[in-house]
């Protein structure tokens, strides 16, 4: 007989490419037997490399489909790193004990398993050994349940509903047709506006009307005007909310999407304060009656090592980057993938920002402003005195830098996540994340193009 000793936490990994309804209904009630439930969508598979969707379009998806359940955490380890993380490894990547948990499957993966011809025994890493001490939650329809003599030895079913395969989803949207009951509905919304699961490429932007205005509405208290204009918001505030409100300024809505990129809302921002880069002018602030303009832009992800060896992680919209800590200029040593491009900088400060940030500290530091949707990154130093006479330079997308302090006791490195304080530091690597990103709204009044024609070509005074 199975044992059906229960473990606290069920691991639920799939693919979810797209996550569908009938997987947020499964979350539910796995709720009902165990104390947490961890989805994960894992990570690039060979055999599904060439219908699978880019990993922030999956991160994405999944938050949105499991958002709000009780209980329910999405892990995005897999994507993040790109690897694929065999089951009898989960519980460390978790930091579980093997004991806690019970690793959720489809029927389908313990069929012959009492001739040990089961894709579990057979497929898997360590699958034998796996199948015999690993604790398993089959799932299965009321058409397909398994036999006894099938499931491995410490194992539980859970009966779940009739279902429509993942494939068959992807299908029917290639092919056009609707899905409704199929997507939930913030998944079907994201699906929509992306173009996903089409035979065309996925959109980089596109527009978006908001329809019922059911806002969350976030500003800074210390500007007058931005509590006049928060007041007159509030009143369309709603718990379920379709899009983020910034009043302020850029700095602001920094720090918006620093706490709220997980909730996966478009951010639509209101300027109270200079040029808001990153936002709209205060005239619309009635924005949800018309089209908008939808950006999806990247966030960094960010590892620093401390001096000490800590490994911390960070997300920038905008850039990080280290500054000498002493009088001292620092020496540092910069590496693009992997490649050391700079044996030695001497400067005060190297600096790496998305195309957004190019219009921030970078610009500073003599980078050319991009247009905020651009597909590069700005590598940039401060003050450097060598190499002498060194620019700035622009970096693909998929490219990462290490900058590492080549004189850690002499001349110590500060770390600085968007503007974050991570103290002193003996590396950082910076690339772009597969995970985070933020959908930004724009009124087509506000023209990101001009206000980046007005930082390039500065009109003298009247």
């Amino acid at each position: 007989m199975p044992d059906t000793t229960r473990p606290k936490v069920a691991v639920y990994a799939a693919g979810f490419d797209p996550p569908t309804a009938h997987h947020r209904r499964t979350a539910e009630l796995l709720v009902g037997h165990f104390e947490r439930v961890i989805v994960l969508p894992d990570g690039p598979r060979p055999e599904r490399a060439e219908r699978e969707s880019l990993p922030i379009h999956r991160a994405v998806m999944a938050d949105l489909n499991f958002a709000g359940l009780d209980r329910v955490r999405v892990e995005l380890g897999d994507l993040e790193r790109n690897r694929f993380t065999p089951n009898h490894e989960l519980p460390a990547l978790l930091g579980l004990s093997p004991h806690e948990v019970t690793h959720v499957v489809p029927a389908a993966l313990v069929a012959g398993g009492a001739a040990g011809r089961s894709r579990v025994q057979g497929e898997w890493a360590v699958g034998a050994e796996f199948w015999r001490t690993a604790h398993f939650t089959v799932l299965h329809t009321p058409h397909d349940a398994p036999h006894p003599g099938d499931l491995p030895p410490r194992s539980q079913c859970l009966e779940v509903p009739s279902q429509t395969s993942t494939a068959e989803v992807r299908l029917r949207l290639l092919e056009g047709h609707a899905a409704p009951g199929l997507l939930t509905p913030r998944v079907a919304d994201y699906v929509r506006r992306h173009g996903l699961f089409r035979a065309t490429p996925p959109a980089k932007d596109g527009v978006y009307r908001p329809g019922l205005p059911r806002l969350r509405v976030l500003h800074d208290e210390r500007n007058p005007v931005a509590n006049a204009l928060a007041a007159e918001l509030k009143p369309h505030e709603h718990p379920d909310s379709d899009v983020i409100v910034v009043v302020g300024g850029d700095g602001t809505m920094l720090r918006a999407i620093r706490a709220h990129w997980r909730e996966r809302l478009p951010f639509y921002g209101v300027n109270t304060g200079h040029l808001g880069f990153l936002l709209n002018d205060r005239a619309q602030v009635r924005f949800w009656e018309r089209d908008l303009r939808l950006y999806q832009l990247p966030l960094l992800w960010v590892e620093l090592v401390s001096e000490t060896g800590e490994q911390l992680e960070s997300l920038a919209f905008n850039d990080c980057w280290v500054e000498r800590r002493t009088g001292q200029t620092a020496w540092i040593e910069v590496s693009v993938n992997g490649a050391v491009r700079m044996p030695r900088v001497v400067a005060d400060g190297m600096l790496v920002a998305t195309a957004a940030g190019s219009t921030s500290y970078a610009r500073a530091m003599r980078a050319t402003p991009l247009p905020f949707n651009t597909p590069l990154l700005t590598l940039a130093g401060s003050n450097v005195l060598k190499p002498e006479f060194w620019q700035p330079a622009v970096l693909t997308l998929d490219s990462e830098v290490t900058v590492r302090n080549l004189d850690v006791s002499k001349r110590p490195l500060q770390g600085f996540v968007d503007g974050v304080d991570y103290g002193r530091v003996r590396e950082m690597r910076a690339r772009v994340s597969k995970i985070a990103a933020v959908e930004l709204l724009f009124a087509h009044e506000h023209d990101p193009v001009a206000k980046l024609a007005m930082l390039q070509f500065p009109q003298p005074p009247a």
